[in-house]
């Protein structure tokens, strides 16, 4: 299995740097499809569980700080989590169950439908056709989804601190200006950037190695998800460690 993940990410590292000198054979109508599902498609349920979130920060913040009366400190607390981790990875896992899954679906139903051999049959290479595309787009929308989700979430925490702390919409801007560096937001978009290349690339390796069963197909779809999560938890705790070393 481990050898089959690295053969899948060679091919795929081949194929990027195709892209990168313009030998690659995807189709720009293809690769705009994905970037639309991937993307603005995927914008209301972000803004949902990002505010939600927000929300849920500053609450828990407001009733432990308001005890020792540094509630403005809530927009510290909301704007920091945001934008280093929680905005990445909740939106990371968020698009492994939405975009990761039907990837894996998708692509081992044409393995069953036997539509990747008729590609191959043409001498079109499935890697550079089906996966590429799908692993550009999310890539690219990782990042805009996460500074979406970070301000959007640090809406919800504004909510709160005006709804709960009477702290005014102006003070806690200010706070949260003062508080969120461009350290902490080049932190969390880095960490996007990472967690749409792994959303993609393992969405695709299971359904570009599925079994060739309706079975196989659901199972694929399955173990992608759990797989992407795992490695989204490993991630940010490996960065959270790495940051902490380096005093990032």
């Amino acid at each position: 299995m481990s050898a089959d993940l690295i053969t899948f990410l060679g091919e795929a590292l081949i194929g990027i740097g195709r892209i990168l000198v313009g030998r690659a054979r995807l189709r720009h109508s293809d690769l705009m499809i994905a970037i639309e599902d991937c993307g603005p498609n995927a914008l209301p349920i972000v803004a949902l569980i990002s505010f939600l979130v927000g929300l849920i920060l500053a609450f828990v913040g407001a009733i432990q700080l308001e005890q020792f009366g540094a509630a403005i400190f809530v927009a510290n607390l909301v704007g920091i989590a945001m934008a280093r981790e929680m905005g990445a990875m909740m939106t990371a896992i968020l698009m492994s169950g939405r975009t990761c899954a039907p990837f894996a679906a998708n692509l081992g139903t044409m393995q069953v439908s036997d539509e990747v051999s008729a590609l191959q049959t043409l001498g079109i290479p499935p890697m550079e056709f089906l996966v590429l595309p799908r692993i550009v787009a999310l890539s690219l929308m990782m990042p805009l989804l996460t500074v979406f989700a970070n301000i959007v979430g640090m809406l919800g925490g504004l909510l709160i601190g005006t709804l709960m702390l009477d702290i005014t919409p102006i003070a806690y801007y200010n706070q949260t200006i003062g508080a969120v560096g461009i350290n902490d937001w080049a932190v969390g978009l880095v960490k996007a950037v990472l967690f749409g290349a792994v959303v993609a690339l393992v969405g695709c390796w299971r359904g570009m190695r599925c079994q060739r069963s309706a079975a196989a197909v659901g199972a694929a779809a399955t173990s992608a998800v759990v797989l992407c999560i795992v490695l989204i938890i490993l991630i940010v705790a490996i960065a959270t460690v790495i940051c902490t070393t380096l005093k990032i």
